[in-house]
């Protein structure tokens, strides 16, 4: 499963804080618009001390509820602007989504093209409104699979992506089947450099699934870096996993010298 409506996400490792939000300022709810005119909704969490890189957020199958919003103001203190967005827009409107979201009919409808659109809007959003030059999209289950399908694309603003558990073979059965494509087949096509953090024991996402989608990049894929964590469930990413904190503050480590590492790497 994916995180529980009240999850939160871990706390940043404390020499990973950056810039504490002015006053408590939470992240800002806008309504952002596709190119095809979809309107969605986006958290947003701006910094006093940005860094050249931001990041979007894609969340699981619950879409934009707090943990996300949450999330994007961690972001924000490690010096990342940051926009998490709800992928459900074109389906069930804007809003933030509560614990009685329905969301598996509107999961079944999104498509990866409707999805990279509102990539591709929330980068030119962040672009303008930080003034930041370089983006990472950051995605969780479902969003860790779509983010992993956005490295075929360099032409919607983005310059790489960062994939937790994100399922990297297609479901054959129950409600996920035929709704997002394989990963492994897409690897040939994938430009963007990857960071992919899978949970070693993480019963939707069988390890020899893991090991198929590495091999698929080490044979032709972009630059990469593939890490599981020995135990850990899906959606181990979440603050009330005390068993799982080193896990957490390794993840948050790795992510945050993955962005560092983009702007370093771009502007070399």
């Amino acid at each position: 499963m994916c995180f529980d409506h009240d999850s939160q996400p871990p706390a940043l490792p404390a020499e990973r804080v950056l810039a504490p939000l002015a006053g408590g300022a939470g992240a800002e709810v806008l309504t952002l618009r596709s190119e095809d005119g979809t309107a969605f909704s986006a958290a947003f969490a701006d910094t006093p001390s940005p860094s050249p890189v931001g990041v979007v957020i894609i969340p699981d199958v619950r879409g934009l509820y707090r943990f996300y919003a949450e999330l994007a103001e961690r972001f924000a203190e490690a010096g990342h602007a940051a926009v998490a967005f709800d992928p459900f827009g074109r389906t069930a409107g804007i809003g933030e989504r509560d614990a009685e979201f329905d969301y598996m009919p509107h999961v079944k409808q999104t498509t990866i093209a409707g999805v990279q659109a509102d990539l591709a809007a929330c980068s030119a959003a962040l672009r303008e409104r930080a003034g930041i030059g370089h983006v990472v999209v950051v995605g969780f289950c479902f969003g860790g699979a779509q983010a992993f399908h956005a490295s075929t694309r360099d032409d919607i603003g983005l310059d790489a992506v960062v994939g937790f558990y994100g399922r990297v073979v297609a479901a054959s059965e129950g409600p996920l089947a035929g709704v997002i494509p394989a990963a492994v087949d897409a690897a040939p096509d994938m430009k963007l450099p990857i960071l992919g953090l899978f949970g070693g024991d993480d019963a939707g996402i069988p390890l020899e699934t893991v090991t198929q989608f590495e091999e698929a990049l080490d044979a032709g894929g972009p630059d990469h870096e593939i890490v599981v964590y020995p135990g850990a469930p899906h959606s181990f990413f979440d603050r009330k996993y005390e068993e799982f904190a080193d896990a957490c503050d390794d993840a948050w480590r790795r992510v945050l010298d993955f962005l560092s590492g983009v702007g370093s790497r771009v502007a070399g």
